[in-house]
This record gives C-alpha cells, structure tokens and sequence, in this order.
C-alpha cells in the first residue's frame, strides 16, 4: 500500500488536526490514553493523564478490571478539560511478527467507536506505542492516519480529531506523512 492510499481522505479532511503539545491540556470531548493493561497509570501520557486527572480517575479505572491489548475503555476526565479519557493499550513492538500491526489499528477503531457511542465531538490522540513500548514511529503513524481516514470515510459524528504529539520526533513523522498526500 502506498503512502498516498493509506492517507486518502484523511490528511485533506478538514477534521484532522496535527500539534505538537501536552494532550492533557486539551479542551475535547475525549481525550486517548496510551495506557497499561492494569489501567493503573504509569510512565508517559499515561502517567501525566494520571497526574492532571486526579485520583478519581484512578479509582474509576480500578472498577474496570483492566483492558485487553487492541481494545479500549471509557471514564470520565474528572480535573482534565476534557469530559472524557478513553483509554487503549497498544502493542508492545517484538519486531512485528506478533500482530502488532493488527493490534495498534484495533486501539485507534475502538477509540472512534467509543467516542460516537458518547457522543463525543473532538477527539484527541497521543501517539499510541511509540513510547516506551518501542513502535516504530513511521509505521506508528502510518496505522493511525490509515484508520482514521477510514473511520471518516465513514462516519461523520466527530467535527476533528487531533493527533497531538509529545515531542519533535513523532511530530515529524505525521507531518511528513500527511504532507505527501
């Protein structure tokens, strides 16, 4: 597949807004967490959306017994300008030839789904498993412009979506892709 047929419709549409920032300052309807299977926090975006949380946040995570790894939960932002925090666990990178692929588009499906399910309007996502669990960027990136476009493509629900980098790098990487389209 080419770079071009995976950002089809996707780095063109109006609704898609790439930042580099701090996802936890972000005034959305949801804002995704690149979280641990426990839900219990942890290093990273998960550990600031902890933090910026409060401790509500962890105790609502705590009732939900964890999340599976592709998939995604939903709870309340409590102190974060956002109404809601939708968490999803990303694939750990082994090289590739574990699914990785398969999971991380699952994270960004489930995530979408959650927010039409409660209406969410604006989304915004971290760079899921580029981090710590070591996803190469490029691919990382490619994935979630991919299902995105293809969530557009068809469902009108949400009026933007933003992708919201932490740093330089990953920042560099989405650009680069939506600017070939």
């Amino acid at each position: 597949m080419s770079r071009k047929e995976i950002l089809q419709g996707a780095a063109m549409s109006a609704k898609i807004e790439l930042i580099k920032g701090d996802i936890t300052e972000l005034d959305a309807g949801a804002i995704v967490n690149a979280a641990n299977n426990r839900l219990s926090g942890g290093g990273g975006v998960d550990g600031a959306i902890h933090r910026a949380s409060g401790p509500e946040l962890l105790n609502e995570c705590r009732l939900l017994h964890g999340c599976d790894t592709g998939d995604a939960k939903i709870t309340g932002g409590y102190k974060l300008k956002a109404k809601f925090v939708i968490h999803t666990v990303g694939p750990v990178w082994n090289g590739g030839s574990w699914d990785e692929d398969r999971l991380l588009a699952s994270c960004y499906k489930k995530c979408l789904k959650l927010a039409v399910e409660n209406n969410v309007k604006t989304i915004a996502f971290p760079c899921v498993s580029t981090g710590v669990y070591n996803f190469p960027i490029d691919r990382a990136a490619a994935i979630a412009l991919r299902e995105i476009g293809e969530f557009i493509k068809t469902d009108n629900c949400l009026e933007k979506i933003i992708i919201v980098c932490f740093d330089e790098h990953n920042y560099g990487a989405y650009s680069k892709l939506m600017a070939a389209n």
